[in-house]
């Protein structure tokens, strides 16, 4: 448990000091997101935010975090690199979706390769093809979250709180994933004090990929051994529930109204609906982190939870899962088609 606080203070440290100079870095280099009508901001904010990230998280555990599981370790951090390299490109140049996918899907293959694979199926072939949908889904998941000041590194570092907590309940403690997430919290909370609204800095899609990517390969890692895996595959699922969540959302939306979920950005995330029924862009990003807190502590009841209870909780998330959906497109359905957009894709 020491280790991991230590990993997490120099992971903070490092994100506090590190921001404000990668904010000097992209305005010197001209690495920034320009206002236009389908943003929210009004000045040219710089984009490299999830450089500072990663190098906070990386310096913390090359300085702390032990050597063990190397394989893992090595196999997580090159696909982490990776995704990273393609949101820098991506945010410097522009990249066409399609080749940023395969950037995801190369990374993700990695993964396996280092021994990190889903263990529910019977096929080996179809564990190794859910384990790429699942990384490539959740990388891509917390890059769309990125639509609001302070919400994808606040949920990331929600998320990465709670997959430290199940690591330490685990005996003996997952080491591995208790030093990756302790290294992402203090990392995400150091770069939401610039980013929080109004946001000087945006970690751009360098970061966004970055945490979904290193939240996905977490979420295979973790291994509850006091109860059954009937059970607990679905507490990743839950814990990353709300970028799952706001990913379902979207793409029903504009499957709706014709529009491609992947590639047309809109006004119909969750963040920008809450804003459309009232609230102020602070208070739909802190009722998103409410509800990712809310989730992980459920996601803490299913380790211990019976396969009855598991399934009527699942069951009633589920539930509320699809009712939330056709509530929000009914009350606050987001921008019309053939509207101009007004999302902030990199905030």
């Amino acid at each position: 448990m020491q280790q991991f606080l230590l990993i997490f203070i120099v992971a903070l440290v490092f994100s506090v000091v590190g921001t404000p100079l990668a904010r000097r870095l992209a305005l010197a280099s001209g690495v920034v997101d320009v206002p236009s009508a389908r943003k929210v901001h009004r000045e040219p904010t710089p984009l490299l935010g999830g450089a500072a990230i990663y190098l906070a998280f990386v310096l913390a555990l090359l300085f702390f975090g032990g050597r063990q599981e190397i394989r893992q370790l090595v196999g997580i951090l090159v696909g982490a690199t990776l995704v990273s390299v393609v949101g820098v490109i991506d945010d410097v140049r522009g990249l066409r979706p399609l080749i940023k996918l395969l950037g995801q899907v190369i990374a993700a293959a990695i993964l396996p390769l280092a021994g990190i694979r889903v263990q529910l199926l019977p096929i080996e072939a179809l564990n190794l093809l859910l384990t790429l949908v699942w990384v490539v889904g959740i990388t891509n998941a917390l890059n769309l979250l990125d639509n609001m000041d302070g919400l994808s590194g606040g949920v990331a570092a929600i998320a990465a709180a709670h997959f430290l907590l199940l690591a330490v309940m685990n005996t003996p403690p997952q080491v591995l994933v208790g030093a990756f997430s302790a290294a992402l919290l203090g990392a995400c909370i150091g770069f939401v004090r610039y980013n929080f609204n109004p946001a000087s800095i945006f970690m751009g899609d360098t970061g966004s990929l970055f945490l979904g990517f290193i939240l996905a390969a977490l979420a295979i890692k973790l291994r509850f051994l006091s109860n059954t895996y009937v059970v607990t595959w679905m507490v990743p699922v839950v814990v990353l529930l709300v970028p799952i969540f706001d990913t379902t959302l979207v793409t029903v939306s504009r499957l709706r109204r014709g529009r491609n979920p992947l590639t047309t950005p809109g006004k119909d995330h969750l963040s920008h609906r809450l804003v459309a029924l009232g609230c102020s862009r602070r208070e739909a990003v802190l009722i998103i982190w409410l509800v990712a807190s809310s989730v992980g502590m459920l996601a803490t009841f299913l380790t211990r939870a019976g396969l009855v209870e598991a399934y009527l909780v699942g069951g009633a998330l589920l539930a509320l899962f699809a009712y939330a959906i056709w509530w929000f497109e009914r009350h606050a359905p987001g921008g019309a088609p053939g509207t101009p957009p007004a999302d902030q894709r990199r905030s």
